[in-house]
């Protein structure tokens, strides 16, 4: 690297990234990969409930529902905005200050709670989809819930400090 070019970082690069937009068809995929699973997993979950197969314990009340169904439309919200502005980095401020905050508080408070029976998880699937998560216990499922907990943690954690890393890079460049 020579003295006359900038010395490029990852916050550089990130902000370029942000800045450059999101092609159209990864947008439109995006768009279909996320809402297309968070619909069907609210479904999967919301037929558990009106069916009462047993999948939702006592515990699951009215908190819990906002819990759970909230965490899965910030999902939807999140893809949706991203793929609508075109813009990654306008679509993470709800990412960061809405989504992940949201989801990680929801997650712990699902975990403490624990409103689920995953011996019943498989019942609302036909049966020769059942084998596919008959597999998980309950003690899986915490396991699972608490590292994706550990991951929303850490996003929650970097995701606003490289926000405001690339605002002050932003704000740096427009200076000069």
């Amino acid at each position: 690297m020579n003295k006359t070019e900038p010395a490029e970082n990852w916050f550089s690069r990130g902000k370029a990234d942000a800045d450059k937009g999101i092609p159209k068809n990864e947008r439109i995929a995006g768009i279909g990969f996320f809402f297309a699973g968070s619909v069907l997993m609210i479904l999967y979950l919301a037929t558990h409930q009106i069916w009462s197969t047993g999948f939702f314990t006592t515990a699951f009340g009215t908190t819990e529902m906002i819990m759970l169904y909230g965490s899965w439309i910030s999902w939807i919200i999140t893809s949706g905005l991203e793929g609508v502005l075109g813009q990654r980095l306008l679509s993470r401020l709800f990412d960061t200050f809405g989504g992940i905050i949201f989801i990680a508080v929801a997650t712990v408070w699902l975990i403490v709670v624990f409103p689920f029976d995953f011996t019943h998880f498989a019942d609302v699937l036909p049966d020769f989809l059942r084998f596919s998560v008959q597999w998980i216990s309950n003690d899986i499922a915490r396991i699972l819930m608490v590292l994706y907990t550990i991951a929303n943690g850490i996003a929650a954690i970097y995701a606003p400090i490289s926000y405001k890393f690339i605002r002050i890079k932003r704000f740096n460049r427009q200076q000069k």
